[in-house]
C-alpha cells in the first residue's frame, strides 16, 4: 500500500480535529467530513466570538443565515483571507468570497453566491519499499453555493442555499480499491429571520433580530467505499442580536449564537443517515455537544468599529474555548475588517489566528 495514504489520513485527521470540532484529549468527539464548512468565514463575526446567525445584515449572511439577505438592499462583494492553524507553520490557508444582489422587481428578493476554499498543503508521494520521493501533490477542499432569500412579511424573511462540496485529499488510487482520495457531496440550508418593525413593539424596531439556520443538509461524503462514508457537518444554529444603544454617533450591538451538530455516531464509529440523525443526535450527551458564541460590536459614526467575543463548546465537540477581538473601518462603499483569536491553552493550533475581510457595497 502506498505510504502516502497514511500521510494523507494523518493530515486530514489533524485538520478535522482542529477545525471541525476538536482540541481535546477524548475519544468521544463527534467527527464529520469536510469540517472546513464550520469555519467562520468573515472577520466581523469571528471578532465577535463566531456569532452571526442573529446579525446577518451583510452578504456574509449567505453563511450564517441566508434569510438575512431578504432585508438587505443593493449589491455587495465580500472577500476573506486567513492563514489557517498558524502554529503549524504550514501552508494551510483559507479563502472565502461571496456576492449578493437585491432586486425586488426582477428576483422578488435577494440572490447570492459564494465560494469557500481551504488549501491543505503539499504532500510527498512515496511507496512502502522506498522512502525516495516519487512525486508530490496538493490537497484542498472547496464548496460553491447559490442563495436566495425573500420576505414573507415586513418582519419575517426566509432563505436558503444549495451547495456543491468537493474534498480532494489525494489524486492517487488507494490499494486494491482503485479509488482516489476525492470525495464529493451536495447540501442545502434552510433559514428564517425575524426583524420586528414598529407595528407591535416600537422599542424593538431596527434593534432586535432573531434567526434560525439549519446548514449542510445532505448525503455523506464517500472517499473509498460507501461503508466508510462520513456525514456532512449538518448544524443547527439559533442566534439573536440586539442594539442596546443607537444614536447619531454611537451604536452598540450584542449578539449570541447557540449551535449543535445534527450528527450521531455509535461507539463503533458508525453514523446515522439523515433524517434519522435529526432525532438521534439529541441524546443524553446533548449538553456536552453545544457551541456557544457571544459577542459585542461598537460603531462610532459608522466609520470605526471595535469588537470582542467569547466562544466555548462542549467536550463532545472538542471543548475549545477562546476569546476573540476585532476591528473594522468603513469608508464610502468600502469596509475592512480583521479579527484575532486569543486562546487560553499555550501553543493551541488556533492561537494568533488572524482573518482579514474586505467588503464593497453599492
Amino acid at each position: 500500500m502506498k505510504r502516502i495514504q497514511y500521510l494523507t489520513m494523518i493530515a486530514v485527521t489533524v485538520l478535522g480535529v482542529f477545525t471541525g470540532s476538536a482540541y481535546a484529549q477524548t475519544t468521544s468527539i463527534t467527527t464529520t467530513a469536510v469540517p472546513f464548512q464550520l469555519i467562520a468565514p468573515d472577520a466581523r463575526s469571528s471578532g465577535m466570538g463566531d456569532a452571526g446567525t442573529g446579525i446577518a445584515d451583510n452578504s456574509n449572511a449567505i453563511y450564517w443565515n441566508p434569510a438575512g439577505l431578504a432585508f438587505q438592499t443593493g449589491k455587495e462583494v465580500y472577500l476573506t483571507h486567513s492563514q489557517w492553524l498558524p502554529q503549524f507553520n504550514s501552508d494551510l490557508y483559507y479563502e472565502y468570497a461571496n456576492f449578493k444582489w437585491n432586486d425586488e422587481e426582477n428576483f422578488g428578493g435577494t440572490i447570492g453566491a459564494n465560494i469557500t476554499f481551504l488549501n491543505l498543503g503539499k504532500f510527498i508521494y512515496t511507496i512502502e519499499s522506498s522512502p525516495q520521493p516519487i512525486s508530490e501533490f496538493h490537497s484542498f477542499e472547496y464548496s460553491v453555493s447559490l442563495s436566495y432569500a425573500t420576505k414573507l412579511s415586513n418582519e419575517w424573511g426566509f432563505g436558503g442555499n444549495v451547495r456543491y462540496i468537493q474534498s480532494s485529499l489525494s489524486p492517487i488510487t488507494v490499494g486494491a480499491e482503485k479509488q482516489t482520495g476525492i470525495g464529493r457531496s451536495v447540501s442545502f440550508d434552510i433559514s428564517t429571520m425575524w426583524r420586528p418593525d414598529s407595528t407591535y413593539i416600537e422599542e424593538l424596531a431596527n434593534r432586535l433580530a432573531v434567526g434560525v439556520n439549519i446548514a449542510n443538509i445532505g448525503p455523506k461524503v464517500k472517499y473509498v467505499d460507501v461503508a466508510q462514508a462520513d456525514p456532512l457537518p449538518t448544524i443547527l444554529r439559533l442566534g439573536a442580536s440586539y442594539k442596546i444603544l443607537k444614536d447619531e454617533y454611537n451604536e452598540i450591538m450584542l449578539a449570541v449564537d447557540v449551535a449543535k451538530l445534527l450528527v450521531h455516531r455509535e461507539a463503533n464509529g458508525a453514523s446515522d443517515n439523515l433524517p434519522k440523525a435529526f432525532v438521534t443526535s439529541w441524546d443524553a450527551n446533548t449538553g456536552h455537544s453545544l457551541m456557544l458564541s457571544t459577542g459585542a460590536e461598537y460603531w462610532y459614526d459608522q466609520l470605526l468599529a471595535l469588537r470582542a467575543g467569547y466562544y466555548t463548546e462542549g467536550s463532545n465537540v472538542g471543548g475549545r474555548r477562546y476569546l476573540t477581538f476585532g476591528a473594522g473601518l468603513r469608508y464610502d462603499v468600502y469596509t475592512f475588517d480583521f479579527s484575532y483569536i486569543n486562546t487560553f491553552e499555550e501553543n493551541h493550533p488556533l492561537a494568533n489566528t488572524l482573518r482579514f475581510s474586505l467588503g464593497l457595497k453599492w
